[in-house]
């Protein structure tokens, strides 16, 4: 009786030692970490370039998140914005694909978006700003995509000045959205914006009834966004996939992604003859469906030649304003009865798809990491714009150790 009395005793103290010790951890978890006074932050002060500026970080009030920069891809808005300011924003910190650690925390945040649990640690991204409407949630926000609210990296400077992924550190404002995405690795979770878009495009393109698994289906257009678009078309099962564009390491990498077939533009005179070209990848047949992924409108224009009579159509290349179109619309559309969709940015729902999309892409060995080709330094910026600018690679990034 005794022995069993010690036993018991014994036992509720390891019990109570495990339970100081979770609590002692946890605790740790969600205590701050260090953080410095200030962060330094790429400030877009004229077109082409970026100047290295030191910004205090403000108290992070009950509703927000301080966060620690990791990586930020590099856009073609960013790129946009570095040549041309067409968004008039400068001076600007840019950066919107990013992701970063929480480092600091309000009282008032327990779970993302999605209601998975945040904490200290955690690894997150971010979608758009609904301050100026709360009522919009991660459950019936089914037609308004990021036209509706601000995006961190395309807003206008403040007091707070951290706004951007671009920096050493940025503040997750309260009526943000944000996605804890620990289970992912850095480069993943840098390229989730940009594959974002092509859920949202694919997801466009399926509301016409005609794209399908054993569809015939052209993408033009093989940057980082056609690319991603052709993985986002494989991890469906569509097989027949014909990529389209003038760089051939491009569309070597298009055969990666899990394209079928590959057109180079530039070895056919005139949009009849490319269109037969694409039409020979599919044993003579036009595509049911068509991506059209550049902002040229010249390649908007020929796109319409490549689909077959009752096929579809989604344009999604155009982020700014590019210029205009010349179509017949009485062959283009009319007499081939085409369904055309566009499609801009995301919802967020399309960002909860994309985490999955993610693990599909991965687990039928499409290597999406591989579109990232240069990392730069914050200190580096200038350079990786002019890189990006001059198609040296497919995603460019900035890193920060």
């Amino acid at each position: 009786m005794d022995m069993n009395s010690q036993n018991i005793e014994q036992i509720v103290q390891g019990v109570l030692a495990r339970l100081h010790e979770e609590g002692a951890t946890k605790a740790s978890s969600s205590a701050p970490k260090n953080v410095p006074a200030t962060s330094k932050a790429a400030v877009l002060t004229k077109l082409e370039n970026y100047d290295i500026r030191e910004f205090p970080i403000p108290e992070i009030g009950d509703d927000d998140i301080l966060v620690k920069v990791e990586g930020c891809g590099i856009c073609g808005t960013d790129a946009h914005e570095f040549k041309r300011d067409p968004f008039s924003l400068i001076p600007v910190v840019l950066g919107h694909e990013g992701t970063g650690e929480i480092v600091k925390m309000g009282k008032n945040v327990k779970k993302d978006s999605a209601g998975k649990s945040l904490k200290v640690g955690d690894k997150v991204v971010t979608c758009m700003i609904f301050a100026d409407d709360p009522d919009i949630t991660m459950y019936d926000l089914n037609k308004q995509n990021v036209g509706a609210g601000d995006i961190y990296g395309l807003m206008p400077d403040d007091d707070i000045h951290l706004n951007g992924w671009f920096a050493d550190y940025m503040v997750i404002r309260g009526g943000s959205t944000v996605f804890n995405v620990s289970d992912l690795s850095l480069d993943e979770r840098i390229l989730i914006e940009p594959c974002a878009v092509l859920i949202h495009a694919v997801e466009r393109a399926k509301t016409t009834g005609i794209l399908r698994f054993n569809s015939n289906v052209v993408v033009q257009g093989c940057g980082p966004i056609g690319l991603i678009c052709i993985a986002v078309l494989r991890t469906m099962g569509i097989e027949n996939i014909t990529a389209v564009d003038g760089e051939q390491k491009r569309l070597d990498f298009a055969l990666k992604m899990g394209a079928t077939k590959t057109v180079n533009f530039k070895d056919y005179k005139g949009a009849d003859e490319l269109a037969n070209a694409v039409a020979n990848t599919f044993d003579g047949k036009f595509a049911d469906f068509a991506f059209q992924c550049t902002g040229s409108p010249i390649a908007h224009s020929n796109i319409y030649k490549f689909v077959r009579k009752g096929g579809g159509l989604c344009e999604l290349g155009f982020f700014i304003n590019g210029g205009d179109a010349t179509i017949n619309p009485h062959f283009d559309i009319c007499s081939k009865e085409l369904t055309l969709v566009g499609s801009w940015v995301y919802t967020l729902r399309d960002y909860a798809t994309t985490f999955d999309f993610m693990k599909r892409a991965k687990g039928i060995g499409i290597p999406l990491g591989d579109l990232i080709t240069h990392r730069f330094s914050l200190d580096q910026i200038n350079e990786a714009h002019r890189v990006n600018l001059k198609m040296e690679g497919l995603k460019i990034v900035i890193i920060n150790e």
